[in-house]
């Protein structure tokens, strides 16, 4: 039979060993570390989590994910064991608060930022809609499309539970601010489908004092004033009107910005024939088109000769000046007297062109989402 009446001097473990022991071994938590836990108690409003501290850790049902719980059942279950993000330093019970939203939100970041890196295309639902835009949610995050970029002839209430393909404008984690464009996702699977030199049939959407603004399929491309025609117009108002009906070619492709330049002043047979004779530009728009096709191919092709050429002059050696036959005479022995640099014929300046060369053409500026007339939403979810 055992002894029950040892001493604690006989056992050689005092009580004051036993806390010194539990010292030594307990783990100290700090918020912002992110440790494992199990489930062991699952309560109306949060659940009750073992992570190893003297104490149970507890997790309020708002933390447990980055999207709306209405019970706790619906993420966790008992003796469940994952990762919890320590939330809180202890309260005066001894007690860490728990969450698991703040490492979805956390990843979710990650990976809307690879997405951003790599210009993908992702496809959200409309769930709500304000005066500024429409919002969306990607990877459980809160998003924003500023009416500015959605291309949809809808009204914007109507919108809401529409899925809708989207490009990344601004993905900044510190100001909560994720920005998305439906306008630019069209016109890269537009591009797509098209190229330059092509003459494609578009409608006149707006008019600027820079240019006219068509639809050509859904996407707006810009016919820069400089590219209506060879002559001088004042105003784009003086050849269009909105709604007209237009034959126009892809003189540029800008996907990363998603711009499409148009012209039509390549198309035109004699210089002006778009003021003067519009029906004949159209009649001869492919004619047209094809020469200037040409023309590009022709020039590329010049270029990669021009860099083959380079590049084999400078393979072919340079013998040394060692190698000379002759002795070079001193200058004193020349027959002829070097001409000074004075009297060599003056090199002309390259003549100005008589007309300046238009810059390429740019879209309608779209407003900084700052400018919105409401605040852009963060992407944080309430």
């Amino acid at each position: 039979m055992v002894n029950q009446n040892l001493t604690a001097t006989e056992i050689g473990f005092t009580h004051e060993d036993f806390a010194a022991l539990l010292d030594k071994y307990d783990y100290h938590f700090s918020p912002g570390d992110v440790v494992p836990g199990t489930v062991f108690s699952i309560e109306p409003r949060g659940a009750l989590i073992d992570i190893g501290a003297k104490t149970a850790a507890y997790i309020p049902i708002q933390e447990m994910s980055i999207n709306r719980v209405d019970s706790p059942e619906e993420v966790l279950q008992s003796n469940e064991t994952r990762e919890f993000f320590i939330l809180t330093d202890e309260n005066e019970d001894g007690q860490l608060t728990l969450s698991i939203r703040r490492i979805e939100y956390m990843r979710a970041w990650e990976r809307v930022r690879q997405l951003q890196a790599e210009d993908a295309t992702v496809r959200s639902g409309v769930f709500a809609t304000n005066r500024g835009g429409a919002l969306v949610r990607i990877e459980g995050l809160r998003g924003f499309i500023p009416g500015s970029h959605i291309s949809t002839r809808k009204p914007k209430e109507e919108l809401v539970g529409e899925d809708l393909p989207l490009k990344f404008l601004e993905v900044d984690e510190e100001r909560n601010r994720l920005v998305l464009s439906h306008r630019r996702a069209l016109v890269e699977r537009k591009m797509n489908r098209l190229e330059v030199g092509e003459v494609v049939i578009g409608t006149v959407r707006g008019i600027k004092p820079y240019g006219a603004f068509i639809d050509i399929g859904g996407v707006s491309g810009l016919l820069h004033i400089s590219e209506i025609s060879h002559e001088h117009i004042d105003t784009p108002h003086s050849v269009f009107n909105v709604n007209d009906e237009v034959k126009v070619m892809i003189i540029d492709l800008d996907a990363e910005r998603g711009r499409i330049s148009l012209s039509t002043k390549q198309l035109e047979p004699e210089p002006g024939d778009m003021i003067k004779n519009r029906d004949l530009v159209y009649d001869k728009a492919e004619e047209m088109a094809a020469k200037y096709r040409e023309q590009l191919l022709a020039k590329q092709q010049g270029a990669t000769a021009a860099t083959a050429a380079s590049l084999e002059v400078s393979e072919e050696e340079i013998p040394p000046a060692v190698e000379l036959d002759e002795e070079i005479p001193p200058a004193a022995e020349l027959n002829e007297e070097i001409s000074p640099a004075a009297e060599l014929e003056e090199i002309p300046a390259a003549t100005e062109t008589e007309e300046e060369i238009p810059v390429a053409a740019e879209l309608e500026e779209i407003p900084a989402a700052t400018e919105t007339e409401e605040e852009i939403p963060v992407a944080v979810e309430e």
